[in-house]
């Protein structure tokens, strides 16, 4: 079986994390940084975390925006963390703005304070136990749709959900040192799209 193409945005946050998990896992990582990376074929992409305003703002003005989500909409597997979520997302607590509005939750930004409000916790992950989820600045699922699966809870709020093709969590599993969740993401979302 060949190797799974994964990209990641690289237009502002931790991408460089998500690389270095990805080849750990033996995955062939590029970056989507302009308009002709989209030539590179790829199985999944990756939305980092960072500043979501500022990357949504850089994928207009580098007319990434509409054929990523339209790559999403076809089916294309999505990872999103922290900001990634907020990209995601169909509605944002007190804010009008909606980016890809592809993942049916709704976010609350900045949902634990600033900087000094980051904070380390454990919990399972699906059928995973014990995961590290470190939270920055991190955003809160306020709501979600019918549909959508919750695969972690901290103090019973969710933090991790996936919705088809979409895998997104509040927190950052790409600065620890485990690779399970990217492995989650390759075995049960990745794989599955393109070996059909």
């Amino acid at each position: 079986m060949r190797k799974p193409q994964i990209a990641i945005l690289a237009l502002q946050g931790a991408f460089i994390e998500h690389s270095r998990m990805f080849s750990r896992l033996g995955a062939d990582v590029f970056e989507i940084r302009q308009f002709a990376d989209l030539e590179h074929q790829c199985d999944a992409l990756i939305l980092p975390g960072g500043e979501s305003t500022a990357q949504g703002k850089l994928l207009k003005e580098l007319e990434l925006f509409e054929p990523l989500k339209q790559r999403i909409i076809s089916g294309l597997p999505v990872m999103a963390t922290c900001a990634g979520i907020i990209l995601l997302a169909e509605k944002l607590c007190d804010d009008d703005t909606v980016h890809f509005g592809t993942l049916p939750v709704t976010v609350r930004r900045n949902a634990y304070g600033r900087q000094l409000g980051s904070f380390y916790t454990e919990g399972n992950f699906g059928d995973i136990p014990n995961v590290t989820m470190p939270f920055i600045r991190a955003p809160q699922i306020a709501g979600y749709g019918e549909n959508v699966s919750v695969l972690s809870s901290h103090n019973g709020v969710p933090t991790a959900v996936c919705f088809e093709n979409q895998l997104a969590m509040t927190f950052h599993p790409e600065i620890t040192e485990h690779t399970d969740i990217h492995e989650y993401f390759l075995k049960n979302i990745v794989i599955p799209y393109y070996s059909v």
